[in-house]
Order: structure tokens, then sequence, then C-alpha cells
């Protein structure tokens, strides 16, 4: 998967650098966990998740093991991410590389 994404660009050092993890939202947490398991492995200074929605159960899961969650609705009932959205469709692997793209040829432009 990484290299379909990324090529063959190294992963961006991240010792000693904040680490902001985006996501659409957390149900669980369980998919997060794995993530800031493999980021603690490359010793950031500090990492921070930001999410618009998360269960109040993830939270509690995760809140002892990053440094700051930014999420401005913790909602009394959860019952799935999608349903805090009017669209939730997926997001084509075309639709990924065409941003990554994008992003990478307004790099070189800087």
């Amino acid at each position: 998967m990484y290299v379909k994404f990324m090529g063959d660009k190294d992963p961006e050092a991240i010792k000693d650098k904040t680490v902001i993890v985006i996501d659409d939202g957390i149900a669980t947490g369980n998919t997060l966990l794995s993530t800031i398991s493999m980021l603690k492995k490359s010793e950031p200074a500090k990492i921070i998740i930001a999410v618009p929605v998360a269960s109040q159960n993830a939270i509690n899961k995760l809140s002892g093991l990053v440094d700051e969650i930014v999420c401005p609705l913790i909602p009394d009932t959860f019952y799935g991410v999608g349903g805090f959205y009017k669209n939730f469709d997926q997001v084509s692997d075309e639709e990924v590389l065409m941003y990554l793209n994008k992003f990478n040829e307004l790099k070189k432009a800087v």
C-alpha cells in the first residue's frame, strides 16, 4: 500500500517532531491504536489526534496514549462515524493519488 501512494520515497523522519493524526472520526479507536503504536517507535515529541467526532469510549481508550485529542463533538449516543456526515462516500485510490500529486507539485513550487 505504501509503495502505491508514496512510490520509493522514504517515510518522513518524525523523531522529536509533533505528529498530528487526522481522521474522519473515531468509533472504537482500535484502528488508531495500531497507528499510535507504530508512530511511537519513531519517537515523536508529541502525538496529537484531530477528529471532528468520536465516541466517548474511543476518547477514553486513546487519551492516555497520546499528548492531546482535539475533538469538538463527543455525542452521548454514537452509532458510527458515517451518521455524522451528509455524504460519507469512500475516497477512491485515484482521488488520493490526484491529491498527493497536487500536494507534491505545490511543495516543489515553494
